[in-house]
């Protein structure tokens, strides 16, 4: 026992030496082996626990005195961590708070979104007509670069075949009034005549207000926008046109000679149809038809690389139902749906309110801009104006949406 005591004493002489001279390891280290330590044991606790075994009261009751005692301990380290990052925002708490109310708000909002839309797509003649629209866009996206190739031709073959096309307006000062345009240079008038020339009922109306004649020596769209309906002059390029402005290209310009133009007057008549119905709504014996005269467009165009595909995706759409791609449900009316293109199409209810409110933008845009023109506004433009408007008021999410739309057309009923 003497002996023990002399080696410890020993020791402690040769620490407080080492100490001294500055050569012992700090606390620090000494600290270190204690947190690991403490780390062990608490592993081993919580992989009893674990196993279903309780922690011992004693043992947790003396592991919450260790800790207070040691400073810095992993759980005070976290505690004094946390403390400081609360410190830097004062207002962490209440700023947290407000995000969730945000989240909550805006999750209410879309289930609200979802509610109506739902009630909408619960009417079949309703998804029917949102159905044929979206069909409209699909063919869009097929034709956009089949027309801009075709019409960047026409251009190049008539700048080749006369010199005076190639000369340059002489006033920078040509343009249309209205439907008519007159007094132009020697250029722009060479160019009107060509265009009629290839223009398929030249005794027609023309519009020339979707031109910008000064343009039509360099830019190919401004030529091919003299064959398309009025409300075309700010569009530059085939990707800012609609379905209807595409398929009347197609039909009134000779240049599309290769098919038969029957095809595309056939889907534009549709077309009209649909954009033109006040109910928003189309009968099953309608969409038969539609889809016969989509069926006939696509084969006539089937030398065109993307129309096969876009041909699969009308009839995909077409079989299509919209109710289950929002329920959920697995009831159908279309034996189609078990083919695996028709799964592929089913989709959340924010795509196909995408959808629906891509429809109803082309249908406003039309009106509004026949609206402020006396010569171009007649009866049934006012008319679809009145019940589209009536549509979104009655409809509190597309009232929202189309907010700016609906005080245009509260401004022009004002008018009246």
């Amino acid at each position: 026992m003497r002996e023990v005591k002399r080696r410890t004493l020993l020791l402690y002489n040769q620490r407080d030496k080492l100490l001294q001279e500055g050569q012992a390891e700090r606390p620090k280290q000494s600290q270190r082996l204690r947190d690991q330590d403490e780390d062990e044991k608490r592993k081993h606790l919580l992989r009893q626990k674990g196993r279903g075994g309780e922690l011992p009261k004693k043992k947790r009751r003396r592991e919450l005195s260790e800790e207070k005692k040691s400073p810095t301990s992993p759980r005070q380290k976290e505690a004094k961590r946390f403390k400081k990052e609360r410190e830097k925002d004062t207002h962490g708490k209440k700023k947290g708070t407000e995000e969730k109310s945000i989240i909550v708000e805006e999750r209410s909002e879309t289930k609200m979104v979802r509610e109506e839309l739902v009630v909408r797509l619960n009417d079949r003649e309703y998804k029917n007509w949102l159905k044929a629209g979206r069909c409209l866009i699909i063919l869009k996206d097929g034709l956009l670069s089949y027309t801009d190739q075709q019409m960047r031709s026409f251009h190049t073959d008539l700048l080749n075949k006369s010199s005076l096309l190639r000369s340059p307006c002489l006033t920078s000062s040509c343009k249309p009034r209205g439907s008519k345009l007159s007094s132009t240079c020697r250029p722009c008038s060479e160019w009107q005549k060509v265009i009629l020339m290839h223009h398929r009922t030249p005794d027609g109306t023309i519009n020339w207000a979707n031109c910008s004649p000064p343009l039509w020596r360099t830019d190919h769209w401004e030529v091919a926008k003299a064959y398309m309906p009025r409300g075309q002059g700010q569009v530059r390029g085939a990707d800012q046109c609609d379905a209807s402005a595409l398929l009347n290209l197609i039909n009134f310009c000779k240049w599309f000679c290769a098919e038969d133009p029957k095809s595309a007057r056939q889907v534009i008549q549709c077309r009209n149809e649909l954009m033109h119905s006040n109910e928003f709504r189309v009968k099953d014996e309608w969409m038969r038809k539609y889809r016969a005269a989509l069926q006939h467009f696509v084969q006539q165009f089937s030398h065109i690389p993307r129309m096969a595909a876009v041909g699969r995706q009308i009839e995909d759409m077409l079989a299509v139902d919209l109710s289950i791609c929002v329920f959920g449900e697995d009831q159908t009316d279309s034996a189609c749906m078990l083919n695996d293109s028709i799964r592929q199409l089913e989709t959340s209810a924010e795509v196909v309110s995408q959808w629906e409110a891509a429809l109803l933008q082309e249908m406003l845009q039309e009106c509004l801009h026949a609206a402020p023109d006396s010569e171009a506004a007649n009866a049934q433009d006012t008319k679809l104006l009145k019940s589209l408007g009536g549509f979104l008021r009655s409809n509190k999410d597309l009232s929202e949406r189309f907010s700016t739309e609906l005080q245009a057309i509260t401004e022009l009923e004002a008018r009246e």
